[in-house]
């Protein structure tokens, strides 16, 4: 896929991330996320005390896959970096963002109030490495 192209398909609908993190002994770590891409980054956020954000607060390295299930099948690898932020307005805005992708318009905002709190964080990936393949199967 070319870079248009990967981008496309990363925010095509609702589709989700799975995000891999290093726990502290060194293995993996993999749980679905809502995102948005902004620019080179990917954009999410989680909450300071869960394991991803444990994880990501010790180690910044990330990988992630977006994938399309049905033939001939597709997927995007994300590569990167995260950076934590607990700004609250830029956790509220861009929370309010995702909802809106994931929730629909009429929700963002309740999504972004829920989650733009206290003990959440804004989490931006910036992307260092793609891979993306359609048309697996062909």
């Amino acid at each position: 896929m070319t870079d248009e192209q990967w981008r496309a398909f990363v925010s095509h609908g609702t589709r989700t991330a799975k995000l891999s993190t290093v726990r502290a002994d060194g293995s993996p770590h993999v749980a679905p996320i809502w995102f948005v891409l902004d620019g080179d980054d990917l954009v999410f956020n989680t909450g300071k005390d869960t394991v991803k954000g444990r994880n990501l607060a010790r180690d910044g390295r990330v990988a992630l896959c977006v994938d399309d299930d049905r033939p001939p099948f597709a997927f995007v690898v994300l590569q990167g970096r995260a950076e934590l932020i607990e700004d609250l307005d830029q956790l509220r805005h861009w929370a309010a963002r995702i909802g809106g992708r994931y929730m629909g318009e009429d929700r963002a905002e309740e999504f972004g109030a829920r989650n733009g709190v206290p003990g959440e964080l804004l989490v931006r990936v910036r992307i260092g490495k793609v891979l993306a393949h359609d048309a697996v199967a062909d």
